[in-house]
């Protein structure tokens, strides 16, 4: 145990007190009676036996021994091996094909004409320590869905490129129209920064990995240490995900080989400017050239220059080229069917496609997912069998753009909308905490959950773990509410055609913040590196699998869908003051805007020698009626705790099968009627009313997304119809609620 470990377990003892009071519950176990309970716990120990973590690495090795990426022949190969192992275990399996769009590149070139010339590598090296790192067949480091495009202009920095990184730059009179824009990976999703730039009038972008967010400023870098080298590079996808997931030719429907199709033209979703990632190796001599103005402080990277925004002296060439194909997606879905409750879903699903060599991700999610199912097809074997039907899916086509949990869910969304009871989503996996989000009618279960699952490091509950690291950091209220808030989900992941666009209620979960490193989406996202830095010997690993086989069985098991309502209304509760405070601050801002209006000129501390562009006046923020949304709340608050009583009641005593089902029927409905058909303004896919992406985030969330980006746009009227959009929508829940005690109480 190391010196920096033991002060880590010193200083988390006294909260582990504080957590065991916490944690000294009853012996209930949400949606069981108490006879059933201690028959799943039981189970639930049996799968703990069955866990078995020699078999997460044997797999992980096997299938990131070549590049899996979507169309390549090792990616079928592993669609076929997974398939035959879910049949040995005991499953029906089978592989579900789509015809995606996957654009490849022919041609990328960054070159730095003027003031003097310079041509970037984009290339990542061989390394003697990772053997995977000179594998043929790997894809070139890229971003897909960027326009094809040859441009030359002067560069601009943008810092992250985020909204308020191009209010600095207006602030400054500097205008990037025109211009090529060079930005640092983090702050938001990189698809958010072309888009920006775009919106803008830029002609093309380039990202790349800082080192002062993700290299040698962090830590030794690979293969020394864990963070990003010189010429790593971070490659994903810029499709607009906050319009919408999946393919970006098939919104709304299967990409199936008939299906009718956009043209890359006609396409929303397609980025319009070239965009590329490069390597802060290939970055230094473009940044090193720039002048103009000194980055403000928090611009400025770990590089050994002195940041500049530009525009120019440095003119860059960008061209880029792509090969606009369609390629197969192999989801491999497999079925236990359930001995009760046949219609009844729990889909559970990974994604198994990876940039690069994708250990770390997605394979170290998948192989925890696999084990589970192996292990509970062990169980399945010796004379049990799951009430409902618990479905794996081993996702393809996750990377680009969510493509294949998408499309398999689009291509099936009536059936899924009638059958689903919940998903639950992991991706990537790690040594650390436990990480957990989703709806929060399943927060309570999650936390029952992690209550009994013993963290291999310390040897308390990952739910301890958890609540002392969160009292460490100053939240007060993770000592006194019973339950650990679960995040809200934004996108990112597979859980997002579930959730937001067909509204089943959603789980998302992993193991991390131990394992910090830079392969992020690069070719050293190895098994070589995963082994010495991800999670070595396995054990967050074999934990995950004991994590989701818990949920995946007790809401296969339960006689009532393990859902409690209070906690769901706590948290909406929570984020209608989150806008209603919005608009108070959001007032404020514009009071203090206005105050500078008056002014000649303006100067910021960081760089008060300059001279700024002063503010337009704005219009001072009206008076909303949040009154219809606060009274929703006190109703749905009431309804919850009202219900809950009922089923805690029932479990207790006992109720007909027909009073069961048609409590079922009712909760599992409950995430629907969060939806909404019309979609959120301006992208109808997304449908739910409570979590979305933002449109400016990415994969960051907003709760209550229609009212909270009208305030943040100032789009008063549209604020104020979604107010009365989501009041509506919190009755309509409250009514399902009120409905099913009136079933319980006749």
């Amino acid at each position: 145990m190391s010196f920096l470990f033991r002060i880590h377990i010193a200083v988390l003892i006294p909260f582990l007190f504080i957590a065991s009071a916490l944690e000294a519950q009853d012996d209930s176990m949400l949606g069981f009676s108490a006879e059933s309970a201690v028959f799943q716990r039981q189970l639930e120990a049996s799968l703990d036996e069955q866990i078995d973590r020699d078999n997460l690495q044997k797999w992980m090795e096997r299938i990131t021994a070549k590049p899996f990426f979507v169309g390549s022949p090792h990616n079928k190969e592993n669609a076929e091996f997974v398939k035959k192992l879910f049949q040995e275990w005991g499953y029906t399996a089978e592989i579900v094909e789509y015809q995606v769009l996957f654009p490849k590149p022919r041609i990328r070139k960054v070159e730095m004409i003027a003031p003097e010339r310079y041509q970037a590598l984009l290339e990542e090296p061989v390394i003697a320590e990772d053997s995977s790192s000179g594998v043929d067949g790997r894809l070139p480091s890229y971003n897909a869905y960027s326009a094809d495009g040859d441009v030359t202009a002067e560069l601009v920095y943008v810092n992250y490129g985020i909204p308020d990184d191009y209010k600095e730059l207006e602030r400054r009179g500097i205008d990037v129209r025109g211009k090529i824009v060079i930005a640092r990976y983090g702050g938001s999703w990189r698809g958010i920064k072309p888009k920006l730039a775009y919106e803008k009038g830029a002609l093309a972008t380039i990202l790349y990995s800082d080192p002062r967010d993700d290299g040698y400023f962090q830590g030794d870098t690979y293969p020394v240490g864990s963070f990003r080298m010189k010429w790593g590079v971070q490659r994903g996808s810029v499709t607009d995900l906050p319009l919408y997931t999946g393919d970006p030719l098939t919104p709304f429907i299967g990409a199936t080989k008939d299906a009718e199709r956009y043209s890359i033209e006609e396409s929303p979703a397609i980025m319009k400017i070239p965009v590329l990632p490069i390597s802060w190796g290939d970055a230094l001599p473009l940044l090193r050239s720039m002048g103009g103005p000194v980055a403000p402080a928090s611009w400025r990277g770990a590089l050994p220059i002195t940041y500049h925004i530009g525009p120019g002296p440095a003119t860059v060439r960008v061209h880029l080229e792509f090969d606009w194909n369609l390629e197969p997606a192999y989801n491999v879905i497999a079925r236990m069917e359930g001995s009760e409750y046949p219609d009844e879903w729990i889909i559970r699903g990974n994604h198994r496609d990876g940039w690069a060599m994708g250990a770390a991700d997605p394979i170290s999610g998948h192989v925890a997912l696999m084990e589970e199912a192996r292990a509970i097809g062990v169980l399945a074997k010796n004379n049990w069998r799951p009430k409902r039907t618990i479905v794996y899916a081993s996702w393809d086509a996750e990377e680009p753009g969510l493509l294949g949990s998408t499309e398999w869910a689009e291509d099936h969304a009536d059936e899924i909308r009638e059958k689903a009871v919940a998903y639950i989503n992991t991706d990537g996996n790690g040594r650390g905490f436990l990480r957990m989000g989703g709806s929060h009618t399943l927060e309570r279960l999650m936390n029952e959950v992690a209550r009994e699952v013993e963290d291999p490091q310390t040897g308390v509950s990952v739910w301890q773990r958890v609540q002392a690291q969160r009292a460490i950091s100053g939240n007060t209220e993770v000592t006194t509410r019973p339950d650990l808030r679960i995040n809200p989900l934004g996108s990112g992941s597979d859980y997002t055609p579930f959730l937001q666009h067909l509204g089943i209620a959603s789980l998302n979960v992993s193991y991390g913040g131990e394992n910090r490193g830079g392969v992020y989406h690069s070719q050293f996202d190895s098994f070589d590196y995963y082994k010495r830095f991800g999670d070595p010997g396995f054990h967050y690993g074999a934990t995950l699998a004991k994590t989701t086989g818990r949920l995946s069985l007790r809401l296969a098991n339960a006689n009532v869908i393990p859902m409690r309502l209070e906690n769901f209304a706590d948290n909406v509760e929570l984020y209608s003051s989150e806008v209603m405070d919005l608009l108070e601050k959001t007032r404020a801002s514009i009071d203090r805007n206005n105050q500078l209006v008056d002014m000649n000129a303006y100067s910021l501390a960081a760089d008060p020698t300059k001279t700024y562009v002063p503010p337009e006046s704005e219009d001072p923020a009206p008076y909303l009626n949040f009154a219809p949304m606060q009274n929703a709340v006190s109703r749905l608050k009431e309804s919850a705790k009202n219900l809950d009583i009922e089923m805690k009641r029932v479990m207790e005593t006992g109720a007909t099968d027909t009073e069961i089902q048609s409590l079922n029927q009712l909760l599992k409905s409950t995430e629907r009627l969060m939806t909404n058909n019309n979609g959120l303004p301006r992208r109808p896919w997304y449908r739910h009313q409570i979590y979305a992406p933002g449109f400016h985030t990415g994969y960051g969330v907003k709760t209550l997304p229609g009212i909270r980006e009208a305030i943040e746009q100032k789009d008063w009227d549209e604020a104020s119809e979604q107010i009365g959009i989501v009041a509506d929508m919190l009755n309509q829940v409250s009514e399902a609620l009120e409905q099913a005690i009136r079933i319980l109480k006749s």
